[in-house]
This record gives C-alpha cells, sequence and structure tokens, in this order.
C-alpha cells in the first residue's frame, strides 16, 4: 500500500517540477540554437549573445532594470523591515491592512491607482515613478518575511540583553538585527526578484521614456519569439541563480527558513 502512495507521489512530483523547469530549459537551449525559429534544433551557437550585446535599446532596457531594481530593493527592505518590526512590536489591526493592502489588491488595478496618483501630482512619469511604485507593491513582502522571522525569535533574549545594561538601540542592533538578518535578506532579494521581473505595474507607470527589461521583452515577442528573447531569458535566470548563491552563502537559514 506503502510502495503504491510513494510511486503516485514520485509520479505527481516528477509531472509538477517537470511542468515548471521544461520550458525553461527549452528556453535555454534554444538561446543557442543556430537558427532564428524556435521550431528545430540545427546547431550549437553563441552569436545570439553576441548580437545582444550589441544591441542598444536591450542595454538600455536592462540598464533601467537594474537600477531599478538595486534602489527598490534597498528601499524596500528598510521601509519594510520597519513595518514588519511595528506589526510585531504594536498589535493594532490596521497596521497590516495598511502594509499589505498593495499586495492583495490586483496588480493592474495598482497600477492604474498609482498612474492617477502620479498624474494628479503633476509627475512625470519614467525612471523615478517605476521605482517609487516598485517600492509601493515590495514594501508589504518584505514585511511578511521580516515579521516571521520575528516571531520565532525568543524575545527573552532582548529582554536579558536591556536587564545587562543595553539601551533599547542597542539591544536591536547587537541582539535582534543579527536574529532576523536571515529574513532581511529573504526579503531584499524577494524585493529585487520582484521588481525586476514586474511587467504590469511597469507598464502603467514608465510612461514613453522609461523602458524596462519586460517591457522591451514584450515589445519584441509581439512580433514572435525571437532567440535574442531567449537570450535575455537564460541571462535573468542566471542571475537570478546567483542571488541565490550569494544568499546561500552570507545567510545559509534564509534559504532554510530557520
Amino acid at each position: 500500500m506503502h510502495s503504491k502512495q510513494s510511486k503516485w507521489l514520485w509520479a505527481a512530483a516528477i509531472f509538477v517540477y517537470g511542468f515548471l523547469y521544461v520550458p525553461l530549459i527549452i528556453v535555454v537551449a534554444y538561446s543557442f540554437n543556430d537558427s532564428k525559429l524556435n521550431a528545430e534544433w540545427v546547431g550549437f551557437t553563441f552569436k545570439w549573445y553576441g548580437l545582444l550585446i550589441h544591441n542598444e535599446q536591450m542595454l538600455v532596457a536592462a540598464r533601467n532594470s537594474l537600477i531599478i531594481a538595486v534602489v527598490t530593493s534597498f528601499c524596500a527592505t528598510v521601509l519594510g523591515t520597519l513595518a514588519g518590526l511595528a506589526m510585531h512590536k504594536y498589535k493594532l489591526r490596521v497596521l497590516p491592512i495598511l502594509v499589505l493592502t498593495p499586495i492583495a489588491i490586483p496588480e493592474i488595478l495598482m497600477g492604474v491607482a498609482l498612474l492617477i496618483f502620479f498624474v494628479m501630482l503633476n509627475m512625470t512619469l519614467g525612471m523615478v515613478s517605476v521605482t517609487l511604485a516598485h517600492i509601493a507593491f515590495c514594501i508589504g513582502f518584505v514585511a511578511i518575511v521580516v515579521r516571521s522571522r520575528l516571531q520565532g525569535m525568543d524575545e527573552a533574549l532582548v529582554e536579558a540583553a536591556r536587564d545587562l545594561g543595553a539601551t533599547p538601540i542597542q539591544a536591536f542592533r547587537l541582539v535582534t538585527m543579527p536574529l532576523i538578518m536571515p529574513g532581511i535578506i529573504a526579503g531584499a532579494l524577494m524585493a529585487f526578484t520582484l521588481s525586476i521581473d514586474d511587467f504590469v505595474i511597469t507598464f502603467f507607470t514608465a510612461g514613453a521614456g522609461a523602458s524596462t527589461l519586460p517591457l522591451q521583452i514584450y515589445s519584441m515577442i509581439r512580433i514572435a519569439v525571437t532567440p535574442e528573447v531567449n537570450a535575455i531569458s537564460t541571462l535573468l535566470m542566471l542571475l537570478t541563480l546567483t542571488l541565490i548563491l550569494i544568499a546561500s552563502k552570507v545567510a545559509p537559514s534564509a534559504l532554510r527558513a530557520k
């Protein structure tokens, strides 16, 4: 009986992981295909990566995405950590609603609302508006991760530090901060990934003067999925995996949720 259940579980796991990863493997493989069509394998080549390096529009979009993602990750991590601390310390019902609502509402509604807000402020749409929009919806994700980390922390450690003469700031810097650091790093990585990958909110808040990688890729695939799209997608996956590896080295417990 147990053996039969185990086989079904293995089959379900293989199906789910295949559904998740086989399309990614195909994208990576066809980024090295020596053909403009994604219909058949012709031969191995690096020329699409060479063309990508000399594609001025793609380079500008990549630079914009990286700048927005780095600034968003930094600001959302600081503000999200403070929000997580506030939600953990002050049990006000309105705090979670204020912090987590941008996560719960549909992205298209968030994008339209921010667009109307920026227009009301007579603000020119561009890099700044996109960055502010990304910070707005990333704060909630960081706050959730940090608050989860705080809920697993032993409050007696902070009380012990205070009993030994530490000021509130010293107790936070020397006790609380190191204990929640894996959560902060995980939140920062999540904010970076969400920002560099976002399309819907960016579409509404970018305006005509700023282009990001998702917008540039969308403009390219409206005609066809070209090998350059496969190449830039492969580089994005490589960047994400690199960040995960760095996080596993800097804060191993962050990925193990301990």
